[in-house]
């Protein structure tokens, strides 16, 4: 199975788990569904990464679309707070949008470009700067010195571990797949172990609890599930395939803004 089309599986999947969150009356096996895109998306991007041949320019490109993304959540999330403050929304109304997987995959890229060419000094930095911007946000949470939608603009944008999509264990895997180097056996145990963990986690530490617990842990209760996506992981074949791209990097904002326009003006403003 080429990266192709592991991108292509992420991709489908990943739309059933945002229809499933989006749109009301569906099924929870859609979220189920969904557990596996994620795991595929970081094992692509780690691989694209240490094949490509331009570093700097794939950083880029990552970092680009994380700010991008990251705007266009401002947008729709100021549009959310209007509508909640003039349209008068009853309570089933969806809440901010907070959607940025960007910003995760561009945090793995840049600490394995770090690790891989040992730069002390900066990965030194990056990690200083980790306590001080999860610090901010304690001020800006405590003193309510920037409404939701600027605070998300934030988080999505400080490159802190802790405060993007996935946190802290989704870069942690995103690492264990770089030290596994594409071979399957470490794929296969390193992967398991590691959802393990995550079914361990979540059920101790997860959502009954608030505070720095709720940002590390606080991921549904069925995320074990992303164990289903170790078969196709194991299929990778090593091989490209066709490219596709910009596919991911397109199809991601357009398919949260269709979905988000149709649960809002279909279903809740009908």
């Amino acid at each position: 199975m080429t990266t192709t089309k592991l991108k292509i599986i992420a991709l489908v999947t990943m739309f059933i788990d945002h229809f499933g969150y989006f749109i009301p009356g569906t099924p929870e096996w859609m979220g189920w569904i969904g557990r596996i895109a994620a795991p595929v998306f970081i094992y692509c991007v780690v691989i694209g990464f240490k094949n490509t041949s331009s570093k700097t320019k794939y950083l880029v490109r990552l970092g680009v679309a994380a700010v991008g993304m990251s705007f266009l959540n401002l947008l729709i999330n100021y549009r959310i707070l209007y509508l909640v403050e003039h349209r008068d929304l009853y309570t089933g109304f969806r809440p901010y949008i907070e959607f940025n997987f960007f910003s995760t995959l561009f945090c793995i890229a840049i600490l394995i470009y770090l690790l891989e060419n040992r730069k002390t000094i900066w990965l030194v930095g990056l990690f200083i700067w980790q306590f001080l911007s999860a610090l901010f946000v304690i001020v800006l949470e405590e003193n309510s010195l920037l409404n939701n939608p600027w605070q998300i603009f934030y988080t999505q944008t400080s490159g802190n571990f802790i405060l993007v999509e996935g946190g802290i264990l989704f870069i942690t895997l995103g690492i264990l797949f770089y030290f596994a180097n594409e071979n399957k056996w470490k794929v296969l145990f390193g992967y398991s172990f590691y959802c393990l963990a995550m079914f361990y986690s979540v059920r101790r530490w997860g959502w009954s609890l608030a505070g720095i617990n709720q940002e590390l842990f606080g991921f549904a209760n069925y995320q074990w599930m992303m164990i289903f996506a170790l078969p196709f992981l194991l299929l990778y074949n090593g091989k490209k395939g066709i490219g596709l791209k910009y596919l991911f990097y397109i199809f991601y904002p357009l398919h949260i803004v269709l979905l988000w326009y149709i649960s809002t003006y279909v279903y809740y403003l009908d």
